[in-house]
């Protein structure tokens, strides 16, 4: 199919051509019918063969090998082969081709030199054109690739927040379950509709706001019910939810980094959160106390996620302020949805 379509193109490119100079000359009292078939049908099939020669074989075969001395010579004694050849068929068709207006015949010599240049321009066309479409080819293919490779950075980037985020719930759980805890059957469950939304709604590039803001809240809850309910924060949410769409799992990093790693359970210094959305922005701040012994031994992924998903998914859209300071940890993230 491509390469019918590709026919398709070069033929209606030859056609208009052709039927351009047609029009151009077809008021012209001198020109014959009999002389324009000649002129346009037989010489400009044979131009147009050598153009395709050169296209189809003398490029792919020597040039793009940087054989350029041989291409050079195939280019001479072609082109000169055709001079000999278009010179034989003028002396067919005198009248229309080798006639001057004033009834004297044009000399071989001059004739060649006339055509040489003809047929030059038709190789430089050729050359032009060749290289012009493997050089749009090399670029969508390029574009196609760097697509490709995205797609799978961003699939890995994805496919790293479950099992970071399972991990870190997972030891909550533990820990409720080593305390023999009541609130664990309630954490099972939380989990589970936390992880029922990892699995079923964030298959698409995007979401609903309101169900990622959802999935927030459900996270707190769950770590509300790992602080036997004395984990404190302040969320507050400013700006009207409607049909904003947001990409998925791209918050929960910055909530799990502020209870991991700061002081949850005091409630002189809750962590703070405050989302302000409008129709086609969202800015994010979290804030909390830095807890000097709650430190991650492994070393956290979500960050670092976070920002290549940034960099990916809302390249010039976004702007992220991370302030790491004695006491305090604070992030901003400015975002256009």
């Amino acid at each position: 199919m491509k390469k019918t379509w590709q026919i398709f193109w070069h033929v209606l490119f030859w056609v208009s051509i052709i039927s351009f100079f047609l029009f151009i000359v077809h008021d012209n009292s001198k020109m014959t019918v009999q002389r324009m078939l000649v002129i346009f049908g037989i010489y400009g099939c044979i131009n147009i063969s050598l153009f395709y020669l050169n296209y189809l074989f003398f490029i792919p075969v020597y040039l793009n090998k940087k054989r350029y001395s041989m291409y050079a010579l195939a280019i001479v004694l072609t082109i000169a082969l055709y001079g000999i050849g278009k010179y034989g068929i003028g002396l067919l068709f005198k009248e229309d081709v080798l006639m001057h207006m004033k009834g004297v015949m044009i000399g071989f010599w001059s004739y060649f030199i006339s055509t040489f240049f003809t047929s030059l321009l038709f190789v430089f066309l050729s050359v032009v054109l060749k290289f012009s479409s493997d050089w749009f080819l090399n670029e969508r293919i390029q574009r196609d690739l760097e697509n490709q490779r995205l797609s799978a950075e961003l699939a890995f980037l994805k496919s790293q927040i479950n099992p970071h985020f399972l991990f870190n719930s997972l030891n909550s759980i533990y820990s409720l379950a080593y305390q023999q805890s009541e609130n664990t059957p309630g954490a099972i469950l939380k989990l589970s509709e936390i992880m029922r939304y990892m699995l079923y709604e964030c298959n698409d590039n995007k979401v609903d706001l309101a169900k990622e803001l959802q999935y927030l809240q459900n996270y707190i809850d769950l770590q509300k019910i790992r602080f036997g309910n004395k984990a404190y924060i302040d969320f507050k949410m400013d700006g009207e939810v409607t049909n904003q769409q947001i990409v998925p799992l791209l918050l929960i990093a910055f909530i799990e980094n502020a209870f991991k790693h700061g002081v949850a359970n005091n409630s002189l210094t809750p962590i703070q959160m405050l989302i302000t959305v409008d129709q086609q922005h969202l800015h994010f701040y979290i804030q909390n106390k830095k807890h000097s012994n709650n430190r991650d031994a492994i070393g956290g992924i979500g960050l670092n996620n976070v920002k290549r998903r940034l960099d990916l998914l809302y390249p010039g859209k976004y702007n992220l302020d991370i302030r790491d300071e004695i006491d305090t940890y604070t992030c901003e993230l400015s975002l256009v949805l």
